[in-house]
């Protein structure tokens, strides 16, 4: 099969990919012609289509509309992964954005003249940039600790959460500090004989309203470390977790009561230094993800510190790449403006020409959407 060539690939159909293909449409780029979305996922939704059944959308954390449609009408007790699917499907139809899937990307080469060469199990495209917005659910983060492979029971990971049933009449352990460490923990404790909660580091409740300038201030906090070259933390991370009245009845009746990470794993649960132990049937690890990034490597992008040196979302070893979804665009809202700033340096570098002065020096590029 001969390679297909287009301007622009973008990979990952998750909010940030849609978010990047809407402006893309809108300032004159033709779906198929001039750029692809391809996504590996069988279905639209992102990593929403893989949710558990019961975070229900009332329960989704700051969940933001796509550019240029809104999301209403929702009933929020159906599975988020119900009604974000079918917004997202609902979102590709309505503006023509010819989604390819299931696709799965390989790997991103040179092409030897000055364009990228993108490897897929269903062919090759030759593009001239790559918007890639694979984001992170597909990499889950499992520490690495003593004695975990001696454990008798069952261990998994937030990716693979199939809701509280499972769980029922179980001693379990959740791992982790964040929302959905929270959310399985609300969940499990009404069916389980018994729970218990490790974090590495103590829990930040706040009771301030996540709007739209802490959701800034958040982002902020974020974009010093890609800016560092260094490996982006998630946007939840410096948010702290919302005191809900379900967060502090828990709290209250201790089933939110943190105890320090553990030293080791028996075969029977978990047990620290000091002689504490705490018996276990299952090890629940909501203990977050890492960026998608695995299909870049033959660009060699990352720098010392271990990230990938970002310029808002654009990487400074090579411009024709951006990274949306990807560190301070993590979030629903990162990941809107992350698209429409991507499509703007994209089109300024497609019109000065990939092979002018601008991209050799690596100097950033601006245009206007």
């Amino acid at each position: 099969m001969n390679d297909m060539a287009v301007e622009v690939v973008v990979v990952g159909a998750g909010q940030a990919g849609l978010s990047s293909a809407y402006h893309l449409r809108r300032t004159g780029y033709e779906p198929g012609r001039d750029f692809v979305v391809l996504d590996h996922s069988p279905a639209p939704g992102g990593a929403w289509q893989f949710r558990w059944p019961t975070l229900t959308y009332d329960r989704v954390h700051a969940m933001n509309a796509l550019p240029g449609m809104e999301l209403t009408g929702a009933d929020p007790r159906r599975p988020s992964s119900e009604v974000v699917g079918e917004y997202f499907a609902a979102y590709e139809r309505a503006f023509d954005l010819r989604v390819r899937r299931p696709v799965h990307v390989r790997a991103v080469r040179e092409a030897g003249d000055g364009r990228l060469r993108v490897e897929t199990d269903a062919g090759t495209w030759t593009t001239r940039a790559l918007i890639s917005a694979t984001g992170t659910w597909d990499r889950p983060f499992w520490p690495r600790v003593k004695g975990q492979e001696t454990f008798a029971g069952r261990q998994l990971h937030t990716a693979q959460y199939p809701g509280p049933d499972a769980f029922a009449g179980e001693r379990v352990v959740v791992v982790g500090g964040g929302t959905s460490a929270v959310q399985h923990l609300l969940e499990i404790s009404r069916v389980a004989a018994a729970t218990a909660w490790v974090t590495r580091r103590e829990p930040v409740f706040t009771e301030v309203p996540f709007d739209e300038e802490r959701g800034r201030a958040a982002v902020a906090l974020v974009e010093e470390r890609v800016r560092d070259g260094l490996p982006p933390r998630s946007v939840v991370s410096v948010t702290g977790l919302p005191m809900t009245e379900e967060v502090r009845r828990a709290r209250e009746s201790g089933v939110l009561r943190r105890l320090p990470m553990f030293d080791r794993i028996t075969p029977g649960g978990v047990v620290w230094d000091d002689g504490r132990a705490v018996a276990a049937d299952s090890i629940v690890w909501a203990t977050g993800f890492r960026p998608v990034v695995g299909h870049l490597a033959p660009l060699r992008l990352r720098e010392p510190g271990g990230g990938i040196r970002m310029a808002g979302t654009r990487v400074v070893r090579d411009p024709r790449i951006h990274l949306v979804g990807y560190g301070p665009s993590a979030s629903t809202i990162g990941a809107n403006r992350a698209g429409r700033a991507a499509v703007r340096e994209v089109r300024a570098l497609l019109a000065a020409g990939a092979e002018g002065p601008a991209w050799r020096s690596g100097t950033a590029l601006v245009g206007a959407v």
